[in-house]
């Protein structure tokens, strides 16, 4: 027997076991412990009997599963226990294929199936409680998302089109994807979580839901909670802060092989905003907080919105790059991140990583718009918040933007 038959019986063995255990501690009388390694150790036998004999032996030993599986539900059936719903045969054919997997030497395939269907299995309660805490409109949220990433973005062409190719509907759309996941994984957390939070956990959430929708939301409640301003003023920093992690990470994403060279300013710029946000969070009240909601961050409007303005703001990039040089560029980033750092981001990233422009005109593009980015939201608060949270916020947001501007002056670059 070969090293790698060896080995394809001994990962076999080993997930027929592990689902087998599972399968028993929940009850199953269809198969447990001793039945699923069997399976298992079936479907790498028939592997590798295929290699020698051809693929209809895989083919016949899952017939073979099949059957056995019906005739231990009839069996069920006639002795009036018949098991509700179909997991337990569900696994055993998965298994069978996890086994054949092994069996072929696609060990990584069989190690990950095998393992995500023993954690599927062992996590019923957890799932089923999951799929209640979500409702109507959050399972809508989340159909969307899947329209805009597994229909829509496929079918785009991935070309470049105008000013120095720079608009690709492909690498446009996909960049939608990016950010509305973002967003939709931090509001299912933040409904799993159950509504009420602490201060750190909101302002972090809804920095990644938007720090903008953030500051508005505490704008508008603190006429109504002026107790709590201390805590709000918190809460937007945090989010602002957050604000600099998405930067960093949508970076990450477009321009890699431009990251380290980005991240310093970009960084320590986070850094200060954490720093502000520690000093207010240590002495704050941590009651509950609500995170605001995603609202339509979600829908194929909101999505096709946020493509137009990051379509837009490539093309203007481009444009003024090519009749203004960076001065046009500086234009663009202080217009653009009034509302949007994401596009702006996303879009200088790309320009950096095609070598459009250097590194440090990169970082400095994103910085002025960061600035921009919370001279908007201090500019909220002022036209929406209460006097209190405006003299709280103050401080802390007058300081942020003066060390966003010592940054792009004095930064070595």
């Amino acid at each position: 027997m070969t090293y790698e038959a060896l080995i394809a019986i001994g990962i076999s063995l080993a997930l027929g076991l592990l689902v087998g255990l599972q399968r028993q501690r929940a009850g199953s009388e269809m198969g447990g412990v001793r039945t699923f390694p069997l399976i298992a150790l079936l479907g790498a036998v028939c592997a590798l009997l295929a290699q020698s004999h051809g693929g209809w032996v895989i083919a016949v030993g899952l017939a073979a599963v099949i059957a056995l599986v019906v005739i231990s539900n009839l069996s069920l059936i006639a002795a009036k226990r018949p098991e509700p719903g179909m997991t337990t045969e569900a696994a055993a054919l998965l298994i069978y294929t996890v086994g054949a997997a092994a069996g072929s030497g696609r060990y990584a395939v069989a190690l990950i199936i095998g393992g995500v269907t023993a954690v599927l299995l062992q996590s019923k309660v957890t799932l089923h409680d999951w799929v209640r805490r979500i409702g109507e409109d959050e399972l809508r949220a989340i159909f969307r998302f899947v329209l805009i990433a597994l229909v829509i973005l496929p079918v785009l062409p991935n070309e470049g089109y105008g000013p120095m190719g720079m608009l690709n509907p492909f690498k446009t759309w996909l960049m939608v994807v990016l950010v509305v996941g973002i967003g939709l994984a931090a509001y299912v957390v933040q409904k799993l979580m159950g509504p009420r939070v602490g201060t750190l956990l909101a302002g972090v959430l809804g920095g990644l839901i938007s720090s903008t929708a953030t500051t508005m939301s505490v704008a508008r409640r603190a006429h109504r909670s002026r107790e709590e301003t201390h805590r709000m003023t918190v809460m937007v920093m945090i989010a602002s802060g957050m604000v600099f992690v998405r930067v960093l990470a949508e970076i990450a994403f477009v321009a890699p092989q431009k990251w380290t060279a980005l991240m310093p300013p970009l960084a320590a710029m986070t850094g200060v905003m954490f720093a502000i946000s520690a000093v207010g969070w240590v002495t704050a009240d941590h009651r509950a907080a609500h995170p605001p909601g995603p609202g339509d961050s979600t829908s194929v409007k909101a999505a096709i919105g946020f493509g137009l303005v990051y379509a837009l703001v490539m093309v203007a990039a481009a444009m003024a790059r090519q009749e203004w040089g960076v001065g046009g560029l500086y234009a663009v980033a202080a217009i653009s991140g009034l509302t949007d750092m994401d596009a702006v981001t996303l879009s200088t990233g790309e320009l950096a990583a095609r070598e459009a422009i250097d590194v440090a005109t990169a970082w400095r593009v994103i910085m002025l718009a960061s600035a921009s980015n919370l001279v908007f939201k201090f500019g909220i608060v002022l036209l929406l918040g209460d006097a209190s949270l405006k003299r709280t916020l103050a401080v802390p947001m007058t300081a942020a933007i003066l060390a966003g501007a010592a940054i792009l002056i004095f930064w070595p670059g």
